[in-house]
């Protein structure tokens, strides 16, 4: 019997050392089921066409992360309840971890907008706080019902100026500048700078949602530009400061956009920049993270620039797991073709290019 716990306490431990040094390789595949009803397929090197969830996995991933939007009705209902579930069932079926990403929008939420879900609108916070985790333990518990137990939840996506605020825009919700390039925010619950008590607030209500669904789970802040660490100090920091928890940080690294945008001068410097701010984050907030988006050109016309594609990401997935630190790497839907597209990472024809190599070797 004594021999019996020994050997069951020994598998405990192991399997516990085994979670803790896995290193995560998966994709956000959001846009599937939309490109399944247009009559999009996609299909294997040899031209096997196959569903994207389980070509993922013939590809060497084991992980897939969702979208979910409020109330995306006037945009065709993709990432809304209905369609996570679909995606998620059929993630559960090949034996993949899942990533739930709540935008906290009726559509696209990211650094330029944050636009307020129509229904939530005009509501005062603590009425907005209410809402919002009713809305994460509502998407939650239709995944528990379903047998679903996803590991990570992001509390917001790409929340790095907060989230829950709203721009004048056009009708896909980005910025419409004024004649001086002024952005007008038409209404701010959760802005980083204008509302940081209430950001914090936010976000706790979320991670409060998450962790009374599934206690396991794990809770990421999600910010773009992981080379950039005065960001993630200063957003970090304002959570902090008002007692918000988190459990991982979630980095967006794109060195394309980081020279498009003139923040960075160098692709390979820009990936250098995330690494350190990788140890950053764990020395100052005992913080793991993961890369929970990233891409690369693709240039049928030119093979150079795919096999630089799959070089950076080689590096960043040997890299960001050699840190210690990094528990995995997402790509940010591999499956668009170039002209949807141009950081996908298939061809026209709707195959996985050698970009998708890196995940395999």
């Amino acid at each position: 019997m004594k021999k019996a716990i020994l050997l069951a306490a020994a598998a405990v431990i192991f399997a516990s050392c085994a979670e803790r040094n896995h290193f995560w390789k998966g994709a956000d595949i959001g846009w599937a089921t939309e490109m399944e009803a247009a009559g999009e397929t996609l299909s294997d090197k040899d031209g096997n066409v196959m569903e994207c969830t389980a070509l993922m996995k013939s590809l060497g991933l084991d992980a897939v992360r969702f979208r979910v939007w409020v109330d995306p009705s006037a945009h065709g209902g993709w990432n809304g309840a209905e369609d996570l579930l679909v995606k998620a069932k059929r993630a559960k079926e090949e034996g993949m971890e899942i990533m739930v990403d709540f935008h906290y929008s009726d559509f696209w939420a990211d650094p330029k907008k944050q636009n307020v879900p129509a229904a939530w609108s005009g509501k005062p916070y603590e009425e907005v706080k209410e809402l919002l985790a009713g809305h994460t333990r509502d998407i939650l518990n239709m995944l528990k019902d379903s047998g679903i137990k996803p590991r990570w939840v992001q509390v917001g996506n790409e929340i790095s100026n907060g989230f829950l605020w709203t721009v004048k825009g056009d009708f896909w919700g980005d910025p419409v500048p004024d004649s001086l390039g002024r952005v007008t925010i038409l209404e701010s619950i959760g802005h980083l700078k204008k509302n940081p008590a209430q950001y914090a607030g936010l976000f706790s209500a979320g991670y409060d949602a998450v962790k009374e669904v599934f206690p396991k789970a794990k809770v990421i802040v999600h910010l773009d530009n992981g080379f950039h660490q005065p960001l993630y100090d200063s957003n970090l920091d304002t959570l902090a400061k008002y007692g918000a928890k988190w459990d991982i940080v979630g980095m967006s690294l794109y060195p394309y956009w980081a020279l498009d945008s003139g923040l960075e001068t160098d692709e390979e410097e820009v990936i250098s920049h995330c690494m350190a701010n990788i140890d950053h984050v764990w020395e100052k907030y005992g913080t793991p993270s993961m890369i929970v988006e990233t891409g690369f050109e693709v240039d049928e016309e030119d093979p150079e620039i795919l096999l630089k594609g799959r070089d950076q990401l080689r590096r960043i997935i040997r890299e960001s797991r050699e840190s210690g630190h990094c528990l995995g790497v997402f790509y940010w839907e591999p499956e668009c073709r170039p002209d949807r597209y141009r950081l996908g990472a298939f061809d026209s024809e709707g195959r996985p290019t050698v970009i998708m190599d890196a995940f395999s070797e």
